[in-house]
């Protein structure tokens, strides 16, 4: 219980941080958003074509790399027709009118949307009430038991790039083995405007950032009409508690991207996240750069250690991603599936606006909270008239961001007519919730997985330690055997695991892993 207490301590510790400091790597989006094509003198934007996969529920979606008739299996799929895509904003869709006036906030509280700015005063942090004990069972069938609680110090340092010379990292590396990852060039620094070669290339790699352009791989959209797929972008924070207790008095459940050095910071949130029924996934490290601009080695680092200490302290392995600010290219792509994830995107509508609440602007300080609601209410708008489903960008990091949230934007949806449907992605994708983990996924083509070695290496210490559907009973097997080498003893993992019967049962799992 001194971890959960620790964890206590250090969210309430975090009372004085102000919204801009919180999260100050958002102002980048509005540069990257700059030298879009089809935004200026370059004409109108191309409608995208790409529509939601089902990635995670086919049989059949992906080569395998053991079944391929070639010797390194090309996960990605054909280039997509040109599409280009560009932020809603309020003036975006003149001839929409909004929904109506703002309503009042009913969640307690929250200010008035004019209130809603940069250096507002702030209220109380509220603290973490829903604490589970290790060995708390969750809520998906099969998935192990809550780890012991989460060895601190040895993580890379908080919104950096982890070391790429790590063994961790060249442990990873090797998963890419098998795959084909696109040659491109990393971009300037992820924005149109940056890297102009890039951006006149952007249809042939695909990239999203310049024009929109996705693939069938890609997650964009829920599939039923009038369904919202409802996601939070960058936490855990201190704030997440007021979405967390908003979400459970509205039965409502959402999919959380999350920031692995703050998973570090705040443990318990992203544990009662999880425990709650909410979604997890993976959104990077340190979300200090742009994928597309970083090494190969780089987004490996960012993916692998977020995904291994979310596994550290939930005991689970997320199957899926979403790049910071959206920036991804093929090469991007092919690394994150190669790792077992599949990226989730945002919808952007035919004529190229993508529903984003532009609620990081507020925290940026660039517009104010009505600004962003009248963003909000296009995205309401322009949603009605779709064949499909949406899923809108959020951010849970800062006070802005949340209030609008808790106090506006969820409760315009609940209350717009038609009403929407608000469900996570992956249950409004009808995947089942076992898929969204690797401990728990029994799909035989998903996530892809280098079945030379039998399963992921998770933890980066050489060993094999999760199987596809194995329950966490892999990890045991491994942590058992290993519990006194000098590798084991190296990494930070300390997760509770099913116990090997016998030293005989464990010596033959050693061998056959």
């Amino acid at each position: 219980m001194k971890f959960y207490t620790l964890a206590v301590f250090t969210a309430l510790s975090f009372s004085s941080i102000s919204a801009h400091s919180l999260n100050p790597r958002h102002n980048l989006y509005a540069k990257r958003q700059t030298g879009i094509p089809g935004s200026s003198a370059n004409g109108p934007p191309a409608p995208p074509t790409a529509t939601a996969s089902s990635v995670l529920s086919s049989a059949s979606v992906m080569p395998n790399p053991t079944t391929s008739s070639s010797s390194t299996a090309n996960i990605l799929p054909p280039v997509d027709s040109s599409s280009t895509s560009t932020s809603i904003s309020a003036s975006s869709t003149s001839s929409e009118k909004p929904t109506g006036p703002p309503p009042l906030a009913t969640w307690t509280g929250v200010p008035p949307l004019e209130s809603i700015t940069l250096g507002m005063p702030t209220r109380p942090i509220p603290p973490v009430t829903a604490t589970y004990a290790p060995g708390a069972r969750p809520p998906i069938a099969g998935a192990p038991v809550l780890p012991t609680g989460l060895v601190q110090g040895s993580w890379p340092p908080t919104d950096q790039i982890p070391d790429t010379n790590s063994k961790e990292v060249r442990a990873w590396m090797k998963e890419l083995d098998g795959f084909k990852i696109p040659d491109l060039a990393p971009t300037v620094d992820g924005s149109c405007g940056g890297d102009p070669a890039a951006a006149a290339a952007a249809a042939q790699r695909g990239w999203w950032t310049c024009g929109g352009y996705t693939r069938s791989t890609d997650i964009v959209s829920c599939p039923d009409k009038n369904t919202w797929g409802v996601s939070f972008d960058d936490g855990p924070s201190v704030y997440s508690k007021y979405v967390l207790d908003y979400l459970k008095q509205k039965n409502l459940t959402a999919t959380f991207f999350v920031v692995g050095s703050r998973v570090v910071q705040h443990p318990a949130i992203l544990i009662e996240e999880y425990m709650a029924g909410h979604e997890i996934s993976v959104h990077t490290w340190s979300h200090s750069k742009p994928l597309t601009s970083l090494t190969n080695e780089q987004i490996v680092a960012e993916l692998g250690w977020t995904r291994r200490v979310i596994k550290d302290v939930l005991g689970v392995t997320p199957t899926t991603m979403r790049p910071p600010w959206g920036d991804i290219d093929d090469r991007v792509r092919a690394i994150s599936m190669a790792m077992g994830m599949v990226p989730i995107m945002w919808t952007a509508t035919p004529t190229g606006n993508k529903f984003d609440t532009n609620d990081w602007m507020v925290a940026g300080g660039s517009v104010n909270g009505s600004e962003s609601f009248k963003s909000f209410q296009s995205i309401l708008t322009q949603a009605s008239t779709l064949e499909t489903g949406f899923i809108v960008l959020q951010h849970d990091l800062s006070e802005l961001t949340v209030d609008l949230a808790v106090g506006y934007t969820l409760e315009a949806a609940l209350s717009h007519v038609p009403r929407f449907n608000l469900e996570p992605i992956g249950q409004c994708q009808h995947f089942p919730k076992a898929n969204l983990y690797l401990e728990t996924n029994l799909n035989q083509t998903f996530p892809f997985r280098n079945q030379s070695a039998g399963g992921v290496d998770v933890s980066g210490d050489g060993t094999v330690d999760t199987k596809s559907g194995d329950g966490g009973s892999t990890a045991a097997d491994v942590s058992k055997a290993n519990a006194d080498s000098p590798i084991s003893a190296a990494v930070s993992t300390n997760i509770p695991l099913l116990s090997c019967l016998t030293v005989v049962v464990c010596a033959v799992m050693s061998i056959l892993l």
